[in-house]
């Protein structure tokens, strides 16, 4: 892959990923301000059999603002990315060796913490759906109803909510991971360039060395 088709690919991944972090951003506090301030991740419940309604024991809203400080950041970081290597293609430079792990280093760890965000939102949703479910036949269903009055919740959007924020974390993972692809391949690229240099600067040094003992031996 050539230079330049590493930098597009990087430039290009760092801007979807800056869409998709508002594909999480905006769900989950949408979904926040209809469920009153909850969090419906690893929320459960049990239904009470006098009047249908879902008695919800809820988690901690640590899960769901975690969310989105986490997309947040991600979103911060794709568009300082985008800009940097913007500013690379517009110019005709690349970055150094030193930078380029750096831009290694950075983007493995956000693709990591992208799969923790992109799991925490998937096992907390099936969590609280698998308590749905024991009345309704799929989660989706429970947004017909108005199955909380107790604590004044809007579910007529949860499930979109989520399923909307599900899509935006995994896509934001596959994202970083390809850029930390195009990464790694950049700085295998500058390892290898930087030992192909230094092979040929021993390389003349060995044939300066030799020619100089050759003028040597010659005046002998």
């Amino acid at each position: 892959m050539k230079s330049n088709g590493i930098l597009v690919s990087q430039l290009v991944g760092s801007l979807i990923a800056f869409v998709l972090s508002f594909c999480i951003i905006v769900p989950i506090s949408l979904h926040k301000e209809d469920f009153a301030g909850h969090c419906l991740l690893f929320s459960s419940g049990v239904w009470r059999e006098s009047d249908g309604q879902f008695v919800v024991q809820w988690a901690s809203r640590f899960y769901c603002n975690f969310a989105i400080v986490i997309s947040i950041f991600l979103g911060l970081t794709s568009l300082i990315q985008a800009y940097k290597i913007g500013k690379h293609l517009y110019k005709g430079t690349e970055s150094t060796f030193l930078a380029s792990f750096f831009d290694t280093v950075i983007s493995l760890l956000l693709a990591v913490i992208t799969l923790a965000g992109a799991l925490l939102i998937t096992l907390g949703f099936f969590y609280w759906c698998n308590d749905i479910t024991q009345r309704f036949e799929v989660c989706e269903d429970a947004e017909q109803n108005n199955i909380d009055k107790a604590d004044g919740i809007d579910t007529s959007n949860f499930f979109t909510h989520l399923t909307i924020a599900q899509y935006g974390a995994w896509m934001s993972m596959v994202c970083w991971v390809g850029i930390f692809v195009c990464s790694f391949i950049k700085l295998v690229r500058h390892h290898a360039e930087q030992n192909l240099r230094a092979s040929m600067a021993r390389e003349r040094r060995r044939l300066f060395t030799e020619g100089v003992q050759e003028v040597t031996d010659t005046i002998r």
